[in-house]
């Protein structure tokens, strides 16, 4: 089987749809058409190991670098534009627009990060015996 990129035409598959979509569970679905009739907590299993693996994850990152250059996209440019979406709201009295396009100039400039809770227990015989809340900021 010829394997583009090093994947195979599935995880190819899986890679685009993540980028079109940015949810792994529904590019997973895309990808691996008989999984839309699994339990949505072994589609998402399954979709982190593949998101795990560095051959998708280049896939991944290789396709997002040709959608940031084909559609001009660099940060210096997303930061004009939300200042002047700024400059906009400012005009129009729109306080939530303003706080919004702050957010987002924040994000893209490494000031402001989105917080993400894991929790994970370990069970032995229906009793748990570890559990552990991970929070990456």
């Amino acid at each position: 089987m010829h394997k583009p990129h090093g994947l195979t035409p599935k995880q190819e598959a899986f890679a685009a749809a993540y980028v079109e979509t940015g949810n792994a569970s529904e590019a997973y679905r895309r990808a691996y058409p008989r999984s839309v009739r699994w339990k949505a907590e072994t589609v998402h299993k399954r979709a982190s190991e593949l998101l795990a693996d560095g051959d998708v994850m280049g896939r991944v990152e290789a396709l997002r670098a040709e959608h940031r250059k084909r559609h001009r996209v660099t940060v210096d440019r997303l930061t004009n534009e939300a200042w002047e979406a700024i400059e906009l709201a400012k005009r129009e009295g729109q306080a939530g627009a303003y706080v919004s396009a702050l957010q987002l100039i924040a994000k893209m400039h490494g000031l402001l990060v989105d917080k993400h809770a894991v929790k994970a227990s370990v069970e032995h015989k229906g009793v748990t015996r570890l559990e552990v809340v991970l929070v990456d900021a």
